[in-house]
């Protein structure tokens, strides 16, 4: 299980990157999973295709601190797949981390995994009782075991005889066959992009990555589409077993997972963040002297707040960038200490100031509470908090890592007078369920919206632990046999 997490931030998902057909493969991958360092902090890999051999670098830690030039020059190939991970399925430990890269009798295969399946240890029991041993605990290690099991030579087959009997969130970048294969599950709750850089096809969670490798966005892969990438160019599959009449595209993604300037979902998200903070200040308007953003992921928000109420927008909040995730306190209990170091405060711009906190979402609420603390120390003479998106009450099952009912501050209160009392704010807003959904080009159709609202897409199996009977989602997985 992933360790726990004492703060308002919901950590990443994680971030794949896949090019084919470039003699700077595993180069080119290095600057992708950069850009998308912000999808997972944990552990980071890539593997190189040269000439059907692949190679494999990973270790924990970020993409900067992993790889050097040697190592790049160790991974050869004009193919190249990479993952940076934040740990929701399976513990912190580097046999976990991603791209994993299996050998069995039709191959190499390596396989990058951003989301959760849901029917994973269902799947797991059954092949264990059926003779296979995995390498490590994580859900995507599955699939490749499905691929083998499957009766099939041809690698098209194999790939939906095991794409057909998992359930829940899956982007997935892989290397098989001598090919690039991209796939997103039939509802396509994560995102996953398709590029072109020259002659070389590229795969993304995220545009960004794009961007700062010089390549052009062309489209997203569709919901229950796999893409085969190869010698012979891009083939795309859309197998009726994968076929959806109903999408999930998460929500979350808008609001806080991605970097705004990414085009996620047909939208980019700076812009979606900018009408989110439009829409809270129509619904929860007050009287104050400045907008201040909390960085780095309010900032588009409270933007669309200014611009809406035409209250300043001021920088009142820094953040330092420079903090890793082994920040060491020297007295454990002393959580102050490391909001501190995160966040800084201008004392002389808020300093008897009345002010509108806007930021993306509270899920625990115990570092929000402190920096409104801190915020008091420094004089503020009001403050008031607005949320760009409705209480979260529900855990998630795909990705993101609450759980449980027990851990979401809208849980613990029963009304939003008590959270506002407990944050020790002037007034607290939620932007409405509706008013969030509204903001998207497709009004909110083909949206997941579960941790807001507790309605699942897709059904988890009954477990301990991750997928506790605690939570609102008890349905059972099925296999297909």
């Amino acid at each position: 299980m992933p360790k726990e997490n004492n703060n308002d931030e919901p950590k990443e998902y994680c971030g794949l990157f896949g090019i084919n057909n470039n003699k700077h493969a595993s180069w080119l991958t290095y600057l992708g999973l950069y850009a998308l360092q912000h999808r997972g902090q944990e552990a980071c890999g890539i593997v190189a295709n040269n000439k059907g051999v692949l190679s494999i670098h990973k270790e924990m830690g970020l993409v900067s601190d992993v790889f050097n030039e040697a190592v790049l020059a160790r991974l050869k190939g004009n193919m190249a797949v990479g993952h940076v991970r934040y740990s929701t399925t399976g513990s912190s430990v580097l046999k976990n981390s991603q791209p994993l890269l299996i050998d069995y009798a039709k191959g190499s295969v390596c396989i990058a995994h951003n989301g959760n399946l849901v029917n994973s240890l269902e799947l797991r029991q059954y092949l264990e009782k059926t003779g296979s041993i995995f390498q490590t605990t994580t859900d995507s290690e599955i699939i490749i075991h499905l691929m083998a099991r499957a009766k099939l030579r041809n690698l098209e087959d194999s790939l939906i005889y095991a794409l057909r009997r998992i359930k829940g969130a899956y982007s997935l970048v892989m290397i098989a066959d001598n090919s690039l294969i991209g796939i997103r599950d039939p509802y396509g709750f994560r995102p996953l992009s398709l590029g072109k850089l020259g002659n070389s096809w590229v795969l993304a969670s995220e545009t960004c990555a794009f961007d700062l490798v010089g390549a052009k966005y062309i489209r997203d892969i569709e919901p229950g589409e796999i893409v085969i990438i190869n010698d012979t160019g891009l083939r795309s599959i859309k197998p009726k077993e994968l076929h959806s009449n109903k999408h999930a595209f998460c929500t979350f993604e808008h609001v806080y997972f991605s970097r705004p300037d990414s085009v996620v979902f047909g939208e980019t998200v700076h812009s979606v963040r900018r009408k989110l903070g439009s829409q809270l200040a129509q619904e929860h308007p007050v009287d104050a002297d400045f907008v201040v953003p909390v960085p780095d992921s309010g900032f588009s928000a409270a933007m669309g707040y200014s611009q809406e109420s035409g209250i300043p927008l001021e920088l009142g909040i820094i953040r330092n960038h420079y903090v890793g995730r082994t920040f060491i306190q020297p007295m454990q209990d002393t959580r102050d200490l490391g909001v501190r170091v995160k966040f800084n405060l201008l004392r002389d711009v808020l300093k008897g100031k009345r002010i509108i906190v806007v930021d993306d979402s509270i899920v625990r609420g115990t570092t929000s509470k402190i920096r409104v603390r801190n915020l008091r120390k420094a004089g503020v003479k009001e403050v008031h908090l607005r949320i760009s998106c409705p209480p979260h009450r529900f855990p998630c099952f795909y990705g993101i890592d609450f759980h449980k009912t027990s851990e979401l501050i809208a849980n613990k209160y029963e009304s939003l007078d008590k959270i506002r009392q407990y944050m020790e704010v002037d007034s607290l807003g939620y932007l409405s369920l509706g008013g969030m959904l509204g903001c998207f080009k497709n009004s909110g159709i083909g949206n997941c919206a579960a941790c807001w609202t507790g309605k699942y897409p897709v059904r988890a199996e009954k477990r301990q632990g991750k997928f506790s009977l605690e939570t609102h989602c008890c349905g059972q997985g099925e296999i297909i046999k």
